[in-house]
């Protein structure tokens, strides 16, 4: 299940030693709303394996500013504390859970 990631949870979340997906959206956004459930699905399918992580960028502006995002939804995939994939705009779910399953390889 994705956690709701936030400027008061984010540096405990980012402590995982799982490899982590984190969707950048905003409540205003239609391919946000788009790719919510895409994601929502994914997460439960990859529980125990991949940290899946939600940051509304209102709430979670730190993370916002410190990976430089500047369009929504974008996503980003973190293995051993560096980004190794990364995707702006919505996906089909194959598109998305091939990254997943990139992640974990």
């Amino acid at each position: 299940m994705a956690v709701n990631v936030t400027n008061s949870n984010s540096q405990e979340f980012m402590a995982t030693e799982l490899p982590i997906v984190l969707d950048f959206s905003a409540a205003w956004c239609g391919p946000c709303k788009q790719l919510a459930p895409i994601i929502e699905e994914l997460s439960k399918e990859y529980e125990g394996r991949i940290a899946v992580g939600k940051c509304d960028i209102e709430e979670a502006d730190d993370l916002t500013m410190e990976y430089g995002i500047r369009n929504v939804p974008t996503v980003i995939f973190i293995k051993n504390g560096q980004i190794v994939d990364k995707f702006v705009g919505s996906k089909s779910k194959a598109e998305v859970q091939a990254r997943f399953e990139a992640l974990l390889g």
